[in-house]
């Protein structure tokens, strides 16, 4: 047995884990270019930009949760759904 065999590398997979360690490393030279600044948003404590981040992702894996644990459909519309909340999360939060 390799050492990969374990999980099931799929294209989705490979995806998801491709755009998390992205957006980890356009924070990571934005960061060093331009430092975050705190502020205070909608949301009920001062925040950064990788604060605002890290709760946009655990937001977007409690979406998915839910929505297999309580629908049937498509997960198009839990992925519209984490775009809209990620977007306000960075944008407003």
């Amino acid at each position: 047995m390799s050492p990969l065999e374990w999980m099931a590398w799929t294209t989705p997979t490979a995806f998801f884990f491709v755009a998390v360690f992205g957006m980890l490393a356009f924070m990571s030279v934005l960061s060093a270019r331009s430092p975050s600044v705190a502020r205070k948003g909608f949301l009920p404590l001062t925040t950064t930009r990788g604060d605002r981040l890290y709760i946009g992702l655990i937001g977007i894996a409690f979406i998915f949760l839910f929505w297999f644990a309580l629908t049937d459909a498509s997960s198009l519309g839990a992925s519209i759904l984490s775009l809209v909340w990620v977007f306000s999360i960075l944008r407003w939060g």
